[in-house]
Order: structure tokens, then C-alpha cells, then sequence
């Protein structure tokens, strides 16, 4: 039976004997920020166009149930990150994710260590010591050292091979008076925004985009690059050039069947910034022009993304590149009366895009989905197997490998979410489970007591994919909810998921077993 890589109709364990008479495959990785699965047309079949991205999934593999187990900061794409780097899951990251310990091999670290160039360009959110050591150059990183807020007025830093990161180092990219692009030092006196517009300088999708396609397009060295490709976009603000927005009229966008103009209880951290994007009750319209401004920034992502394809074909490598394409996070943008990630639904905050593509996929796979549960850690190890490398011990990722091969259905039959000290999810079959705590505390900005709550939901979420319907109030459904409470407390054991109190101010569990 055909595999997902031509070479691999010999066996993909055996690479290794064939290096003399094929090169390793070169592999790039492009990962997103906040877009959520249905962000990719053809996945979701929204309103919003990603022909190139639409391309990537029906020349390649779609896992169509790709989670991200989730997090214990608002800012849901550090553990994200660190987790696609590492290979590990949420409980075996060091503290949040931002630090990435030298006991954690790197997915960089890794190629490297078997032959590769790597090379990185974009958003990088761990620590500067651990961007160092995972690749031998760079580009336009951003994110960190500093960050404006603004998507026309991103700073930038050159690679600093020591990850001597600082941020009078950074740099803006603007219009002179002729409409040329020149660089200026980052300074005190540039504010956050956002304020920028395409009059200002350049998008950094398209900056990013830019260092990207230079790359691959001058890459002349013999051994096989890995290319890690990291877009701080379509995380807010939401700007696009002007052509891109005018594709979505406001009144015109469809609100999905999870739009409500507020969330139905306090799940626990509620008020924060991404919340205070829009005014509460989110009405129709706010959600619709947030929606639209999501879709537009999206698709002037996804031409970007198209122009380095193009850089791969043209260059003639795209023939020999394994390219993954994965986002880092979902979006609720006007979904359950939410607006960020904070959260465990689905589409709002943990089901990614996750696409394998690129040259050497056979025929016969391309346009394939493949609907078993995975991870955005399990695709380090994938990798490994695609290749024929060994996956570092650090990694605890499931290799999706014997799912392509025909092999085996899935490698997991359940998925376990976990949102800071305030909600847990279980996902196993058609349902899904999800508890909420709050545990009783004083709110230190208004100096008030918080009683404590609890809530329970439950979702067929194969017939109800944008969860709207909770069942877990029906008595006819009170045996299933039971059945999914004692199974999540058993793999919450198994996983290690127990006293972050040195990350969160109160244990979910703690809170959790004792409330009944």
C-alpha cells in the first residue's frame, strides 16, 4: 500500500540505506497564530478564502481532529510553541512554556544533530538562549525581544547567534517619502498600537514572507534545510491591506451557529485582554466586523504563505520538502460570546489546522483526511518517523506514521484539555465533557470576595461541532456525564496534571473534588 512519501514505498525505517542515492527530504514547518481549523476553507468551509492554503490540503494529509491540549497562561501560543518545538505535552513543559530547559531537545536541535541547516524566521516566544541553540541562522525575529501590537509596525531583530536578544537592537520597517522601504531603530518614543496602516510600512506577514522566499530561493548548500516558518498572524489586531478587508463586506459575513452576544456563565477568567477587544454584549454587528477582519487578515496570510510555495517550486525543491502547515491555536471571535482562546471549545481555542504536503506526497494520498485524534506535540515525532531519524528521548509525541501507512486507525482514542486552574475537558468518541471551577477567592483589583462556582457541559460534539448544545442537563444523559467524569480524573492522574499551584493561584482538582 502506498505511503505518504514516494520514497517510502521501500520503507521509510530504512532511509538511512538509501542516503547515498537520495537526499534527505528538506522539511518546512509553517505555523500560524490564533487560526482556528475552520480558518482554512477548505476544512471548515467558511466564508473565507485561503486558495493556497486550500492548495496545501488537497495536494497533501489533513488531520482533521488536531488539538492543542492547552495552557496555563492567557497567552495560549507560548505553550503552543513549546510544545511543537519539544515534542512534549502541556504537564512536562517547565512552568508556561516560555523557557525551554537544554533537556528538552528542540525540534531544530534535532535536525541539526542529523545533518540539516536550520533556519528560522518569525515569532518567537520562549526564552532567546533556546532560539540560539535550535537553529544556525535567521531572520526577522520578532515577537520577542519587543512588541508594538501592530502588524504594519512590527520589530525586528537580526539573528544574534548567541541569543544576545535586546531591544535597542530591534527595528522598524517603514515608508520613506519615494515609498521605499527603509529600517530605524526601535525607540521609546514608539508607542504600542495598534496605529500603523499599509501607508506606514510594510505587513509583516508579507516581511516575513519576504525573508522566507530569500531564503529559499538562494539555499544552494548541499545538505536538506529545516525551515521553521513562524507568522504572528492572524493573532490581533487584526490588520490587513485595504484590498483584503473589501473582500468581506460586514454585512455581508455569516455568523456561525455558536455566535451569542455573551457567555452563558463566568468561566473563570472572563475579563482579560482579549476579551476587552470588543464591548460587551458582543451584538451582531461587532461580531460581524470582528469576523470580517479576521477573514481578511487570514487571506492576506494565506498569499503570503502561497508566495513561499511558489519559492519552493521555482527554486526546485518543493519536489524533495515535506512542508507541514499547523496552527497554533483557535479563536472565538464572537463564538459562545467569547472573543480570544482562553478557553477549551473547540474552534474557540484547541482545534487546529494541521496539513501535511508538499512534492512527495503520492497521488493517491493527495486530498486525504484522516479523522484520529492528535496533538500539535505529536508532530515532532512524526517527522522523525517520516524521515527515518531517531525521536530525541525528551519527546513524549505519538508518531501519526502508522495512520499514514494504513497501519492503525489512531494512536490515541481520547483527548485531554486543560485551561489555567479553571477548566478541564475530556474528549472521547462523539462526546466531549467540559467542567468549569472557580474556586472562592478575593479579586485583588477590586477588593472583592468571589464565591465559588462549578459548571458542567456536555456535547455530542460529532452531531453538535460548534457546541451549542449542552446535554449534561438532561437526566437521560446523567449516566454518560458520569461515565466521562471518572475517566478524565483517571488520565488527569496518569498525565501528571496535579498542583500547578506554582503557576495558578488554585488547583483545578483540588477545588474540583472537593465541590461536589
Amino acid at each position: 500500500m502506498k505511503n505518504l512519501i514516494a520514497f517510502c514505498l521501500l520503507g521509510l525505517m530504512t532511509f538511512q540505506l538509501q542516503a547515498q542515492r537520495k537526499k534527505k527530504p528538506n522539511v518546512l514547518v509553517i505555523y500560524t497564530d490564533d487560526h482556528r481549523y475552520t480558518g482554512v476553507h477548505a476544512l471548515g468551509g467558511q466564508a473565507v478564502l485561503t486558495p493556497n492554503l486550500d492548495d496545501l490540503a488537497h495536494n497533501g494529509i489533513t488531520f482533521t481532529k488536531a488539538y492543542l491540549m492547552g495552557a496555563f497562561s492567557g497567552a495560549t501560543c507560548v505553550p503552543s510553541r513549546a510544545m511543537l518545538l519539544t515534542g512534549r505535552n502541556l504537564f512536562q513543559l517547565k512552568g508556561r512554556g516560555f523557557d525551554i530547559p537544554d533537556t528538552h531537545t528542540t525540534m531544530g536541535e534535532m535536525f541539526m544533530k542529523e545533518g540539516y541547516y536550520a533556519y528560522h524566521v518569525g515569532k518567537w516566544h520562549q526564552d532567546m538562549k533556546s532560539l540560539a541553540r535550535s537553529f544556525n541562522d535567521g531572520a526577522k525575529v520578532s515577537g520577542k525581544p519587543a512588541y508594538l501590537t501592530d502588524q504594519f509596525r512590527m520589530p525586528y531583530h537580526d539573528w544574534e547567534p548567541k541569543g544576545d536578544y535586546k531591544r535597542e537592537n530591534c527595528y522598524l520597517l517603514e515608508y520613506n517619502d519615494k515609498g521605499e522601504v527603509v529600517s530605524r531603530p526601535l525607540t521609546k518614543d514608539d508607542k504600542r498600537g495598534p496605529t500603523g496602516t499599509e501607508k506606514t510600512g510594510p505587513h509583516v506577514s508579507e516581511v516575513l514572507a519576504d525573508a522566507s522566499v530569500k531564503f529559499i530561493s538562494e539555499y544552494k548548500q548541499k545538505k536538506p534545510f529545516f525551515h521553521y516558518l513562524a507568522f504572528p498572524t492572524p493573532h490581533d489586531p487584526r490588520q490587513a491591506p485595504k484590498e483584503y478587508k473589501d473582500m468581506y463586506p460586514e454585512a455581508d459575513i455569516a455568523l456561525p451557529p455558536s455566535y451569542m452576544p455573551q457567555h452563558p456563565f463566568d468561566n473563570g477568567h472572563i475579563v482579560l485582554r482579549d476579551e476587552l477587544l470588543a464591548e460587551w454584549p458582543r451584538t451582531n454587528e461587532i461580531a460581524k466586523q470582528h469576523l470580517s477582519d479576521y477573514y481578511a487578515i487570514i487571506s492576506h496570510l494565506d498569499a503570503q504563505i502561497g508566495r513561499v510555495i511558489k519559492a519552493l517550486k521555482d527554486s526546485g525543491q518543493y519536489e524533495n520538502t515535506i512542508i507541514v502547515m499547523a496552527g497554533d491555536s483557535g479563536l472565538a471571535v464572537g463564538n459562545h460570546g467569547l472573543m480570544g482562546k482562553q478557553n477549551i471549545y473547540d474552534e474557540d481555542g484547541i482545534h487546529i489546522p494541521f496539513i501535511l504536503s508538499g512534492g512527495l506526497v503520492d497521488e493517491e494520498n493527495k486530498g486525504r483526511r484522516e479523522d484520529a485524534f492528535c496533538y500539535n506535540y505529536d508532530i515532532l515525532p512524526t517527522l522523525c518517523d517520516m524521515i527515518g531519524i531517531k525521536t530525541p528521548e525528551s519527546s513524549s509525541g505519538k508518531s501519526l506514521l502508522p495512520i499514514i501507512n494504513y497501519e492503525k486507525e489512531g494512536v490515541r482514542d481520547y483527548t485531554y484539555h486543560a485551561y489555567r486552574q479553571h477548566q478541564r475537558a475530556y474528549r472521547k468518541g462523539d462526546y466531549k465533557l467540559i467542567e468549569y471551577v472557580r474556586a472562592p477567592d478575593k479579586d485583588r483589583k477590586r477588593g472583592a470576595f468571589i464565591s465559588g462556582s462549578r459548571v458542567t457541559q456536555l456535547f455530542n460534539i460529532t452531531k453538535d461541532p460548534w457546541e451549542t448544545f449542552n446535554l449534561a442537563d438532561f437526566p437521560e444523559y446523567a449516566e454518560k456525564v458520569a461515565e466521562m467524569r471518572k475517566e478524565m480524573k483517571q488520565k488527569a492522574i496518569e498525565l501528571k496534571d496535579k498542583s500547578h499551584d506554582e503557576l495558578v493561584n488554585v488547583d483545578f482538582w483540588k477545588y474540583y473534588n472537593t465541590s461536589n
